[in-house]
């Protein structure tokens, strides 16, 4: 296994990194680095220029749109936009979009795919219940035929960016089998059907990232199926496979170490906490570093082709999730109280401009949502059951 990058890779690197710190318009860079969520506009506009570039769907063919990337560019091009930081792609298009390239009909993929990648069909994954999140398998939302249409009756959770979306790629129950995964559709339901009720979750860091969502009698056509009657499991499993995979965040670490390094050579803490502080930072800079190997050792299987029912995706998101949590709590402590003036308009105007740097603004609400870390995307004990499971064959 070659670690280094080729000198096609290193200056397609310099394209990307050129790219990000000249093509978002200020004001969207502004409120990523103050801190505040971007808006709907914000997103849309956002993914009109990858678009525009041919970077929106990095994943797909080219004949959609896609960029025909190896696994390495994907990888440096998810590198380099979450250490700029630049807004990314929304995911939940590369999600149901890989879905809808593998098993949709050519009907559908003319129909949803060229708004996917342009954000005019804006999408959210369904797959959470109230009591099936990490073992989605046992999910209860219930479809049955009736002529042409489902009726879709049940209950998602935590659905995030319901209240922006479109349109929701969903797991319904449609039949029943000896194990809980068979009897599982795949659907893509409009939320402006009628029987759609949608409440937000208000998240500890303040911002209204999640929704539960109700659907009583909503009727959706056949043709909105995707792939086999039953066989959605499989689908979604390719759908969480590639989940876990960016989830490990290892551009995200990185730049939350290197503001760390700023703040703590500026010399501003007492001898004893500055030496504390050092050794906890290099700690946490040797385990990214052991996780970026990692993540190449998984982009070079992809290549492969060799990663199918691989553990290393898990261990990826297994300690992705731990290492965004240890770096911002380190951001959390370096902030100290600052973190929680912060959010407040007027202590906000009585810091000075050495304290309202960034990091500042955003060490509280991160840490707080970044809690979530360890559950989103398959929570961190059933990756460790996926690992004892395909590892040491428990």
């Amino acid at each position: 296994m070659n670690l280094s990058f080729t000198a096609e890779e290193i200056e397609f690197r310099r394209e990307v990194r050129h790219f990000f710190a000249t093509a978002m318009p200020p004001s969207i860079r502004d409120r990523v680095l103050n801190g505040q969520k971007p808006t709907r506009n914000d997103l849309v506009e956002w993914h009109h220029i990858l678009n525009g570039k041919g970077w929106a769907v990095p994943t797909w063919p080219e004949q959609w749109g896609g960029t025909g990337w190896d696994a390495i560019r994907h990888y440096i091009f998810n590198e380099e936009l979450l250490q700029a930081p630049a807004l990314a792609p929304l995911p939940h298009v590369n999600q149901v979009g890989a879905v809808i390239l593998a098993v949709g009909t050519e009907a559908q993929k003319r129909r949803f795919l060229p708004k996917l990648r342009n954000l005019d069909w804006w999408p959210c994954q369904g797959f959470s219940e109230p009591g099936s999140g990490s073992d989605l398998a046992s999910l209860k939302t219930r479809a049955e035929l009736q002529g042409d249409h489902y009726v879709v009756n049940g209950q998602k959770v935590w659905t995030s960016q319901a209240h922006r979306s479109d349109w929701m790629y969903t797991l319904v129950r449609t039949g029943s089998g000896s194990r809980k995964q068979e009897g599982i559709s795949y659907l893509l339901i409009d939320l402006k059907s009628p029987g759609i009720t949608i409440n937000p979750i208000l998240t500890i860091d303040g911002f209204h990232h999640f929704n539960e969502v109700f659907l009583n009698d909503v009727r959706v056509p056949i043709e909105n199926r995707l792939g086999e009657e039953n066989k959605g499991w499989a689908y979604a499993k390719h759908t969480l496979g590639h989940e876990r995979v960016i989830l490990a965040g290892v551009g995200l670490c990185k730049y939350r170490i290197r503001a760390a390094k700023n703040i703590i050579s500026q010399g501003c803490f007492l001898k004893e906490h500055q030496d504390r502080l050092g050794e906890k930072l290099a700690l946490l800079e040797v385990q990214v570093k052991a996780m970026e190997m990692t993540t190449m050792r998984v982009i070079c299987e992809i290549e492969r082709k060799a990663h199918a029912m691989d553990a290393k995706p898990s261990i990826l998101k297994l300690k992705g999730s731990d290492l965004q949590q240890d770096t911002l709590e380190l951001l959390l402590e370096l902030a100290g109280p600052e973190a929680m003036r912060r959010q407040s308009k007027f202590y906000a105007s009585q810091l000075s401009s050495a304290q309202s740097e960034e990091w500042i603004a955003t060490a509280a609400p991160a840490y707080f949502y970044a809690r979530a870390a360890s559950i989103y995307g398959g929570s961190s004990e059933i990756q460790k059951n996926i690992i004892a499971k395909r590892v040491l064959a428990l």
